[in-house]
């Protein structure tokens, strides 16, 4: 799948528990999170490569929300908020079929 006005390409697609994300393929360059978590997942910042960057909606899911980017880098990780969001809470486990 390519997005319009984009040069993001989707290569893959799969069900699972988001929030374990995806150990077994890691390190990612990009890891894009669209369901808004308390704080940056510790466990996701580690399935970064060094130098790759997260974007993710951080804040409880009764107010504004922040969207931050986050980059992995040798020493360290550098939190940059972007801006105001709302997004749905990130919940652990699969839902029922």
């Amino acid at each position: 799948v390519r997005l319009v006005g984009s040069e993001m390409c989707i290569r893959d697609s799969l069900t699972k528990d988001g929030c374990l994300g995806l150990p077994e393929q890691a390190p990612f360059d990009r890891i894009m999170v669209t369901a808004a978590a308390e704080d940056p997942p510790s466990y996701l910042v580690k399935q970064l490569k060094i130098g790759g960057k997260m974007v993710i909606p951080v804040g409880q899911s009764d107010s504004i929300q922040k969207l931050i980017k986050v980059v992995r880098q040798e020493e360290e990780v550098i939190y940059e908020e972007l801006f105001p969001v709302r997004f749905v809470p990130l919940i652990e486990g699969l839902s029922p079929k």
